[in-house]
């Protein structure tokens, strides 16, 4: 718990290095944005005044509505101890939002996840594209893919070293971007009238398909919910301190573009991006060569974020377990081989398919548009729980909501025209979130759990039986039930069935995730002295369990409050004071031929099943056991016998 106050204390805290940081890792998506957005809405249309105008209007109070307000006033307040994202968001409020939110959770996370897929290559593609201007013709896909690879495959060195250099580069990305920007706004800044929002009604109302514009518009605030996610690493005054100076730089650099437009009215823009038509041509490589890093790192924070997002879907029992690496000693982070590789590949077909960035952001803002309105469902919930009086807290859930809708219809133009691809890999994402969670509850549910009382007795004569060998100095078995008075039926069998296992000490170790981040906790309850003991850990949704290591922890601080001893009982090796062995034993079940279930529960149980053999760790990886002092069992799993089954005897 102190862990928790101190992390969540630190965080509060707004600093010069904290500020830099939050440029670095938190606004790269969002920051970036410029390369693409304006290119979005112009692209393959005639430029008028109302379309460059109203276009950046409409790109001000996007970030003014979304990002601004929602996302950095009130969604930043919803913090889990100092976390952040729809996992967080979750764990904070899954107590009093009923069963129902799960569903909203499960799709805004598949569907931030299923954007890892397009933000790289949009971002990278983007940047270095500028290079056709000097030559039209040059193959870009192949320098993109490479420095997509070369990105992906440094992940599992960890990004401690490097990251230092991400917040200096970024401060020197957004000021960049908010000089070039004002250079081209110098020429006329008579474009800061488009930031009252009679413009945004002109572009919507007046401009041929206006209305449809707003999925490239959209394109400005895709990075808002990465940024909530990333509230954890940097905190919630460091963000808000951050953006003021981001925000700023944005609207200079959208300015200028806009600026930029007007010179170009009654054309079609070709052969460049409102971007680097504002570049001076003087710094132009210096231009790409930022934008480039910039993008990088902009992917870099995505990748990460995806790395630690199906982290928490873990802890929560969203995501089957996976291995995971913490490759430097850098506070939160983590690297999921098998998550970095299916990131990789998709983005190389996204690459490969799109070919241009201008094509990739068909595929773009749709799935984030998605994720914003589940964020705003569990919203509802957090101004509920946090007692905001109901007709404020529907007014602000329903204008929120409404702009989101209104997005998301203007986005579904994308929809044959790229958007079905995030969209059809955020719809298996959350079917293989639904199919894990539903599965592990039908599988927790039919578990037969035995009253312990008897058993327990049983368990202390039998450490005692000298007749029998000895198994184990300290048998351990970890269980789903989070009382000692209930056992599965499978553990007692495990123990009493064919040969006894005896034990000079049992351990029933269960591992509770807690709601909060960093919590690192043990309890201890002594069934039978010297015989028999349940401990539980309470871990964050954030620390790795790593039982075996924990465990070893608990024991000596057992042995040192002399409740327990580690010394093996057999009588030659208790003479030397020799330690005794630890052994864990576990259950790894699978699906029983001998089953008569529903369509449904078959569907689920045998696609939980699929999950768990191919895809999923064993238990003993999952849980940080050593492999040398642990014993899988195997266990079928009946959930309904046939019925009306007759076998006749024959004569």
């Amino acid at each position: 718990m102190e862990h928790d106050n101190s992390h969540s204390e630190h965080l509060n805290k707004v600093s010069f290095a904290g500020l830099l940081v939050a440029l670095g890792i938190v606004f790269g998506d969002i920051g970036t944005s410029p390369l693409y957005t304006f290119s979005a809405i112009v692209h393959g249309r005639e430029v008028n005044e109302t379309l460059a105008l109203g276009g950046l209007s409409a790109i001000f109070w996007t970030l003014t509505i979304q990002t601004t307000v929602k996302y950095i006033i009130i969604v930043l307040s919803a913090d889990n101890n100092g976390e952040g994202g729809v996992f967080s968001l979750y764990a904070l409020i899954q107590r009093f939002g009923g069963r129902w939110i799960i569903y909203p959770t499960i799709i805004g996370g598949s569907f931030i996840l299923a954007e890892g897929i397009i933000t790289p290559p949009i971002s990278v593609s983007s940047a270095v594209e500028g290079l056709r201007i000097y030559s039209p013709d040059l193959p870009t896909i192949p320098i993109v893919i490479g420095i997509l690879i070369v990105l992906f495959v440094a992940q599992q060195f960890g990004t401690q070293t490097i990251g230092k250099f991400f917040g200096p580069v970024m401060f020197v990305w957004f000021s960049f971007i908010a000089v070039i920007g004002l250079i081209s706004l110098s020429h006329d800044f008579t474009i800061l009238r488009a930031l009252n929002p009679v413009w945004v009604y002109r572009f919507l109302v007046e401009y041929p398909g206006g209305f449809w514009l707003l999925g490239a518009v959209f394109l400005c605030t895709t990075g808002a919910e990465a940024l909530y996610s990333d509230m954890g690493h940097v905190g919630r005054p460091n963000i808000r301190g951050s953006w003021i100076f981001v925000k700023i730089c944005l609207i200079l650099n959208y300015a200028g573009q806009a600026a930029w437009l007007m010179h170009h009215t009654g054309e079609h823009v070709e052969g460049t991006t409102p971007f680097y038509g504002i570049v001076p041509r003087a710094i132009l490589p210096v231009g790409i060569a930022i934008a480039t890093a910039a993008a990088i790192i902009a992917s870099q924070a995505l990748i990460s974020g995806s790395f630690t997002l199906v982290g928490e879907a873990m802890r929560l029992n969203f995501w089957y377990r996976q291995r995971i690496v913490y490759p430097s000693d850098f506070k939160g982070q983590l690297y999921i081989p098998q998550i970095n590789w299916l990131l990789l590949a998709g983005c190389i077909v996204v690459v490969l398919y799109f070919r241009e960035a201008r094509f990739m952001e068909a595929a773009y803002g749709l799935s984030v548009t998605l994720t914003m309105m589940m964020t705003t469902v569990l919203l509802s919930v957090y101004l509920r729980f946090k007692g905001v009086p109901a007709p404020l807290a529907f007014l602000i859930v329903a204008v929120f909501f409404a702009v989101e809708s209104a997005f998301l219809v203007a986005n579904l133009i994308k929809f044959p025209e790229g958007g079905w691809i995030t969209v059809l890999g955020g719809l298996v994402l959350i079917a293989v979130m639904w199919l894990w969670y539903k599965g592990r509850e039908l599988r927790r549910e039919l578990t037969i759990m035995e009253d312990t009382a008897p058993f327990f007795e049983t368990l202390r004569e039998l450490s005692n039986d000298k007749t029998l060998p000895q198994y184990a100095t300290h048998l351990v078995y970890l269980t789903a039930s989070d009382t000692p008075t209930k056992l599965e039926q499978e553990t007692v069998r495990s123990i009493l069935e064919k040969t006894p296992k005896r034990a000079d000490v049992y351990w029933f170790v269960h591992v509770k995730t807690d709601n909060r981040p960093f919590t690192m906790k043990y309890k201890v309850e002594t069934v039978a002295k010297e015989d028999v003991y349940f401990i539980t850990f309470t871990l964050g949704f954030r620390i790795e369990p790593r039982i075996n290591y924990f465990f070893e922890l608990a024991l000596k601080d057992l042995e040192a409050s002399r409740e327990v001893t580690t010394v093996s009982r057999h009588p030659a090796l208790q003479k030397h004071n020799v330690p005794g062995d630890i052994r864990f034993v576990l259950h790894r079940s699978f699906l029983s031929y001998e089953n008569d279930l529903k369509f449904k529960n078959d569907f689920i149980m045998r696609a939980y099943y699929f999950i768990k053999s191919w895809l999923s760790i064993r238990e003993d990886t999952a849980y940080g056991l050593d492999a040398s002092n642990v014993v899988i069992e195997e266990e079928p799993i009946v959930l309904y016998r046939p019925e009306g089954v007759k076998l006749e005897r024959e004569t």
